[in-house]
């Protein structure tokens, strides 16, 4: 595995036309040792923190399997129309003073529309102006017109997650499609925004499937991938499904670096299932995480023990914006 690492470092890219099966057959520590300088040589120590906060809350006419938000599920989750903007900043402020890299505002749904996408690009204009901490958006199936806004707006980075594979997406949703989904990437990279693409693992779905869905992410070009682990929610299809071991997330996230070499893999939902929140995942290649707040799940890692795990394994987690302060 250190071997292969070595050519991917001098260039070589894992395509679906590559005998992949040596990633769920190899060892584990010699393929986490070979993800780890992959994400030196490509990341070095920087870690990028982000964290999100819950725009718009339920009613969602999706029928994901896993989503506490989706209509078609039967949870205890908060719903709420879009927040008041001050709250909005309030969460904003916070995450700057705290160090963290950027700040999202997602929401549920099928897209983001109307009237409470006007405020959407208000809030954004306002912490645009008024803050120096990265933004990022997850709004659904938005429109090319509507993400051209939203980087008129200071928004540099947009995160539509594919979920599972191509031959798995069905299993977990109906109502729109994995087509749809990539095409969504299509436009966010035209736009010229950073896409932000991932999935959860722990769905039912194979080997395979997360291989493939690797795969695909790389296909996109997608710049930051977020790799959750089902937390299963009383309520939703997937309630019953075993929680994964940390070893099998940890190769996951391996697998992930050897085929995305450049891309941010980073921690999502799941971390509880992790060491110390992820510390080994960090020496496995994953170069980022969400930090602070999660959206439907709750996290027990905060920004301070995310940064002093970090600061513990050598690692720079302190955005370029506080230096220049």
């Amino acid at each position: 595995m250190m071997e292969l690492a070595e050519e991917i470092i001098k260039g070589r890219r894992i395509t679906k036309d590559d005998d992949l099966s040596i990633f769920l057959t190899c060892d584990l520590d010699e393929l986490r040792a070979g993800a780890d300088k992959i994400r030196e040589y490509f990341i070095g120590d920087d870690v990028d923190l982000c964290s999100i906060i819950n725009g718009r809350s339920g009613r969602c006419p999706e029928d994901c399997k896993f989503c506490a938000q989706s209509a078609h599920n039967h949870t205890n989750c908060e719903v709420y129309d879009f927040l008041d903007e001050e709250k909005i900043m309030e969460a904003c402020r916070f995450n700057e003073e705290h160090g963290v890299h950027r700040f999202s505002i997602v929401t549920s749904g099928r897209a983001l529309t109307g009237e409470e996408f006007e405020k959407a690009i208000h809030a954004f204009e306002r912490m645009h102006n008024e803050c120096k901490i990265d933004l990022c958006a997850s709004m659904g199936f938005l429109t090319p017109e509507q993400l051209h806004r939203l980087h008129e707006a200071g928004v540099t980075s947009y995160h539509h997650n594919i979920e599972t594979s191509r031959r798995n997406f069905p299993n977990i949703c109906t109502t729109h499609t994995y087509n749809q989904k990539i095409e969504t990437l299509k436009a966010v990279k035209a736009e010229g925004m950073c896409p932000c693409s991932g999935g959860i693992i722990g769905m039912g779905e194979t080997w395979e499937d997360r291989l493939s869905m690797a795969v695909d992410l790389a296909e996109a070009g997608v710049e930051s991938i977020p790799i959750n682990a089902l937390m299963p929610i009383k309520g939703t299809p997937l309630e019953d499904r075993e929680s994964l071991t940390e070893d099998d997330i940890l190769r996951t996230i391996a697998f992930f670096r050897y085929i995305n070499p450049e891309a941010n893999i980073r921690l999502a939902a799941g971390r509880a299932l992790l060491t110390n929140d992820g510390e080994i995942a960090f020496q496995s290649g994953a170069s980022a995480t969400i930090t602070g707040d999660m959206l439907t799940t709750v996290a027990c890692a905060t920004i301070a023990s995310d940064k002093e795990m970090l600061a513990k394994l050598g690692r720079n987690a302190t955005p370029a914006y506080v230096n220049e302060k």
